[in-house]
């Protein structure tokens, strides 16, 4: 059975906080083949940048993808500074977004490559990130002209009630969860969206690779590829890690291989009790409907 293709998304809200400034996407000038990845945060998006950035450039070493590639709705630096900096750009643009569908301007000249993760691990992820934050980034987010609503605080001692207060909280201290990958899964069948799960990356990165590349019709060249492979691995850019992190990781306590920390996934499974896990499920279930929440869960598409 054929499944139906869904309108293409308008934009119709303003999505601003600590981090985010939506407006940034009203003057973004799309040119063709523009790739966005999307991503809630913390679900594989550094490692899709460099994924990408190996495919375009052919297995380089050394790249700087953190500056090649710019969060887009990320309201510092100003508007002005960041979209002039992409509008200079004149190899083919990829950068990335957190924001739902309709908080983005969409176009039919880009592609879009949406990754998806475990809540849960997710959760972990940005525990690690926000409890090893350091004044510096307090100080770029609460601080600096253009915040809208409250300051994002200190984070709380326990992950296990940090836990709980992001899923009772609708994302709280960050961003609504639910909201964003529902959004997503709403258009992955517009033929310009691709879905990666972060596990299926993690079990078959060259079959993602190669899947990718098909995708966004760039060309594998052979006598490049264990390059390419070399230089996503996590190893590679856990020691080349000031490369890809937004400022070399000078926002965090022990710098940038602080950011790309551990990459791995089950790590609430020794901390939460069965039913604090299966209040996650709970919320999953409800929020996204079966199976929606069996992707997100598992990678699998039914």
């Amino acid at each position: 059975m054929t499944k139906s293709k869904p309108p293409t998304p308008r934009k119709t809200r303003e999505f601003q906080n600590h981090h985010f400034d939506s407006t940034i996407w009203n003057d973004f000038k799309f040119r063709d083949n523009d790739i966005i990845i999307a991503t809630y945060a913390k679900s594989g998006t550094t490692w899709m940048q460099q994924i990408i950035a190996q495919l375009l450039f052919n297995g380089a070493d050394n790249l700087e993808v953190a500056e090649m590639s710019p969060w887009i709705d990320l309201r510092v630096p100003p508007k002005e500074v960041k979209l002039s900096v992409i509008e200079a750009q004149t190899q083919r643009r990829f950068v990335k977004t957190h924001l739902p569908v309709d908080a983005l301007v969409f176009s039919t000249k880009a592609k879009y490559i949406y990754i998806g993760r475990d809540g849960r691990d997710i959760l972990w992820s940005l525990y690690n990130h926000h409890a090893t934050a350091n004044d510096a980034w307090y100080q770029a987010l609460n601080d600096t002209p253009g915040r809208i609503g409250p300051a994002i605080e200190k984070p709380h001692t326990s992950i296990t009630q940090y836990y709980h207060d992001w899923l009772d909280n609708n994302g709280y201290p960050w961003w609504p969860f639910w909201e964003n990958v529902r959004s997503w899964w709403a258009i992955r069948n517009l033929p310009n969206v691709c879905f990666v799960h972060y596990a299926n990356l993690k079990m078959d990165m060259p079959g993602e690779i190669r899947r990718i590349a098909e995708f966004l019709e760039i060309p594998v060249d052979e006598e490049k590829w264990e390059s390419i492979l070399l230089h996503c691995s996590f190893d590679y850019m856990k020691q080349n890690a000031t490369k890809s992190v937004p400022l070399g990781g000078a926002f965090w306590d022990g710098g940038a291989q602080t950011f790309i920390h551990k990459g791995t996934n089950g790590r609430w499974r020794d901390i939460l009790q069965k039913e604090e896990s299966l209040k996650y499920e709970q919320y999953a279930a409800k929020e996204l409907g079966n199976e929606c929440a069996r992707w997100l869960a598992s990678g699998k598409m039914v």
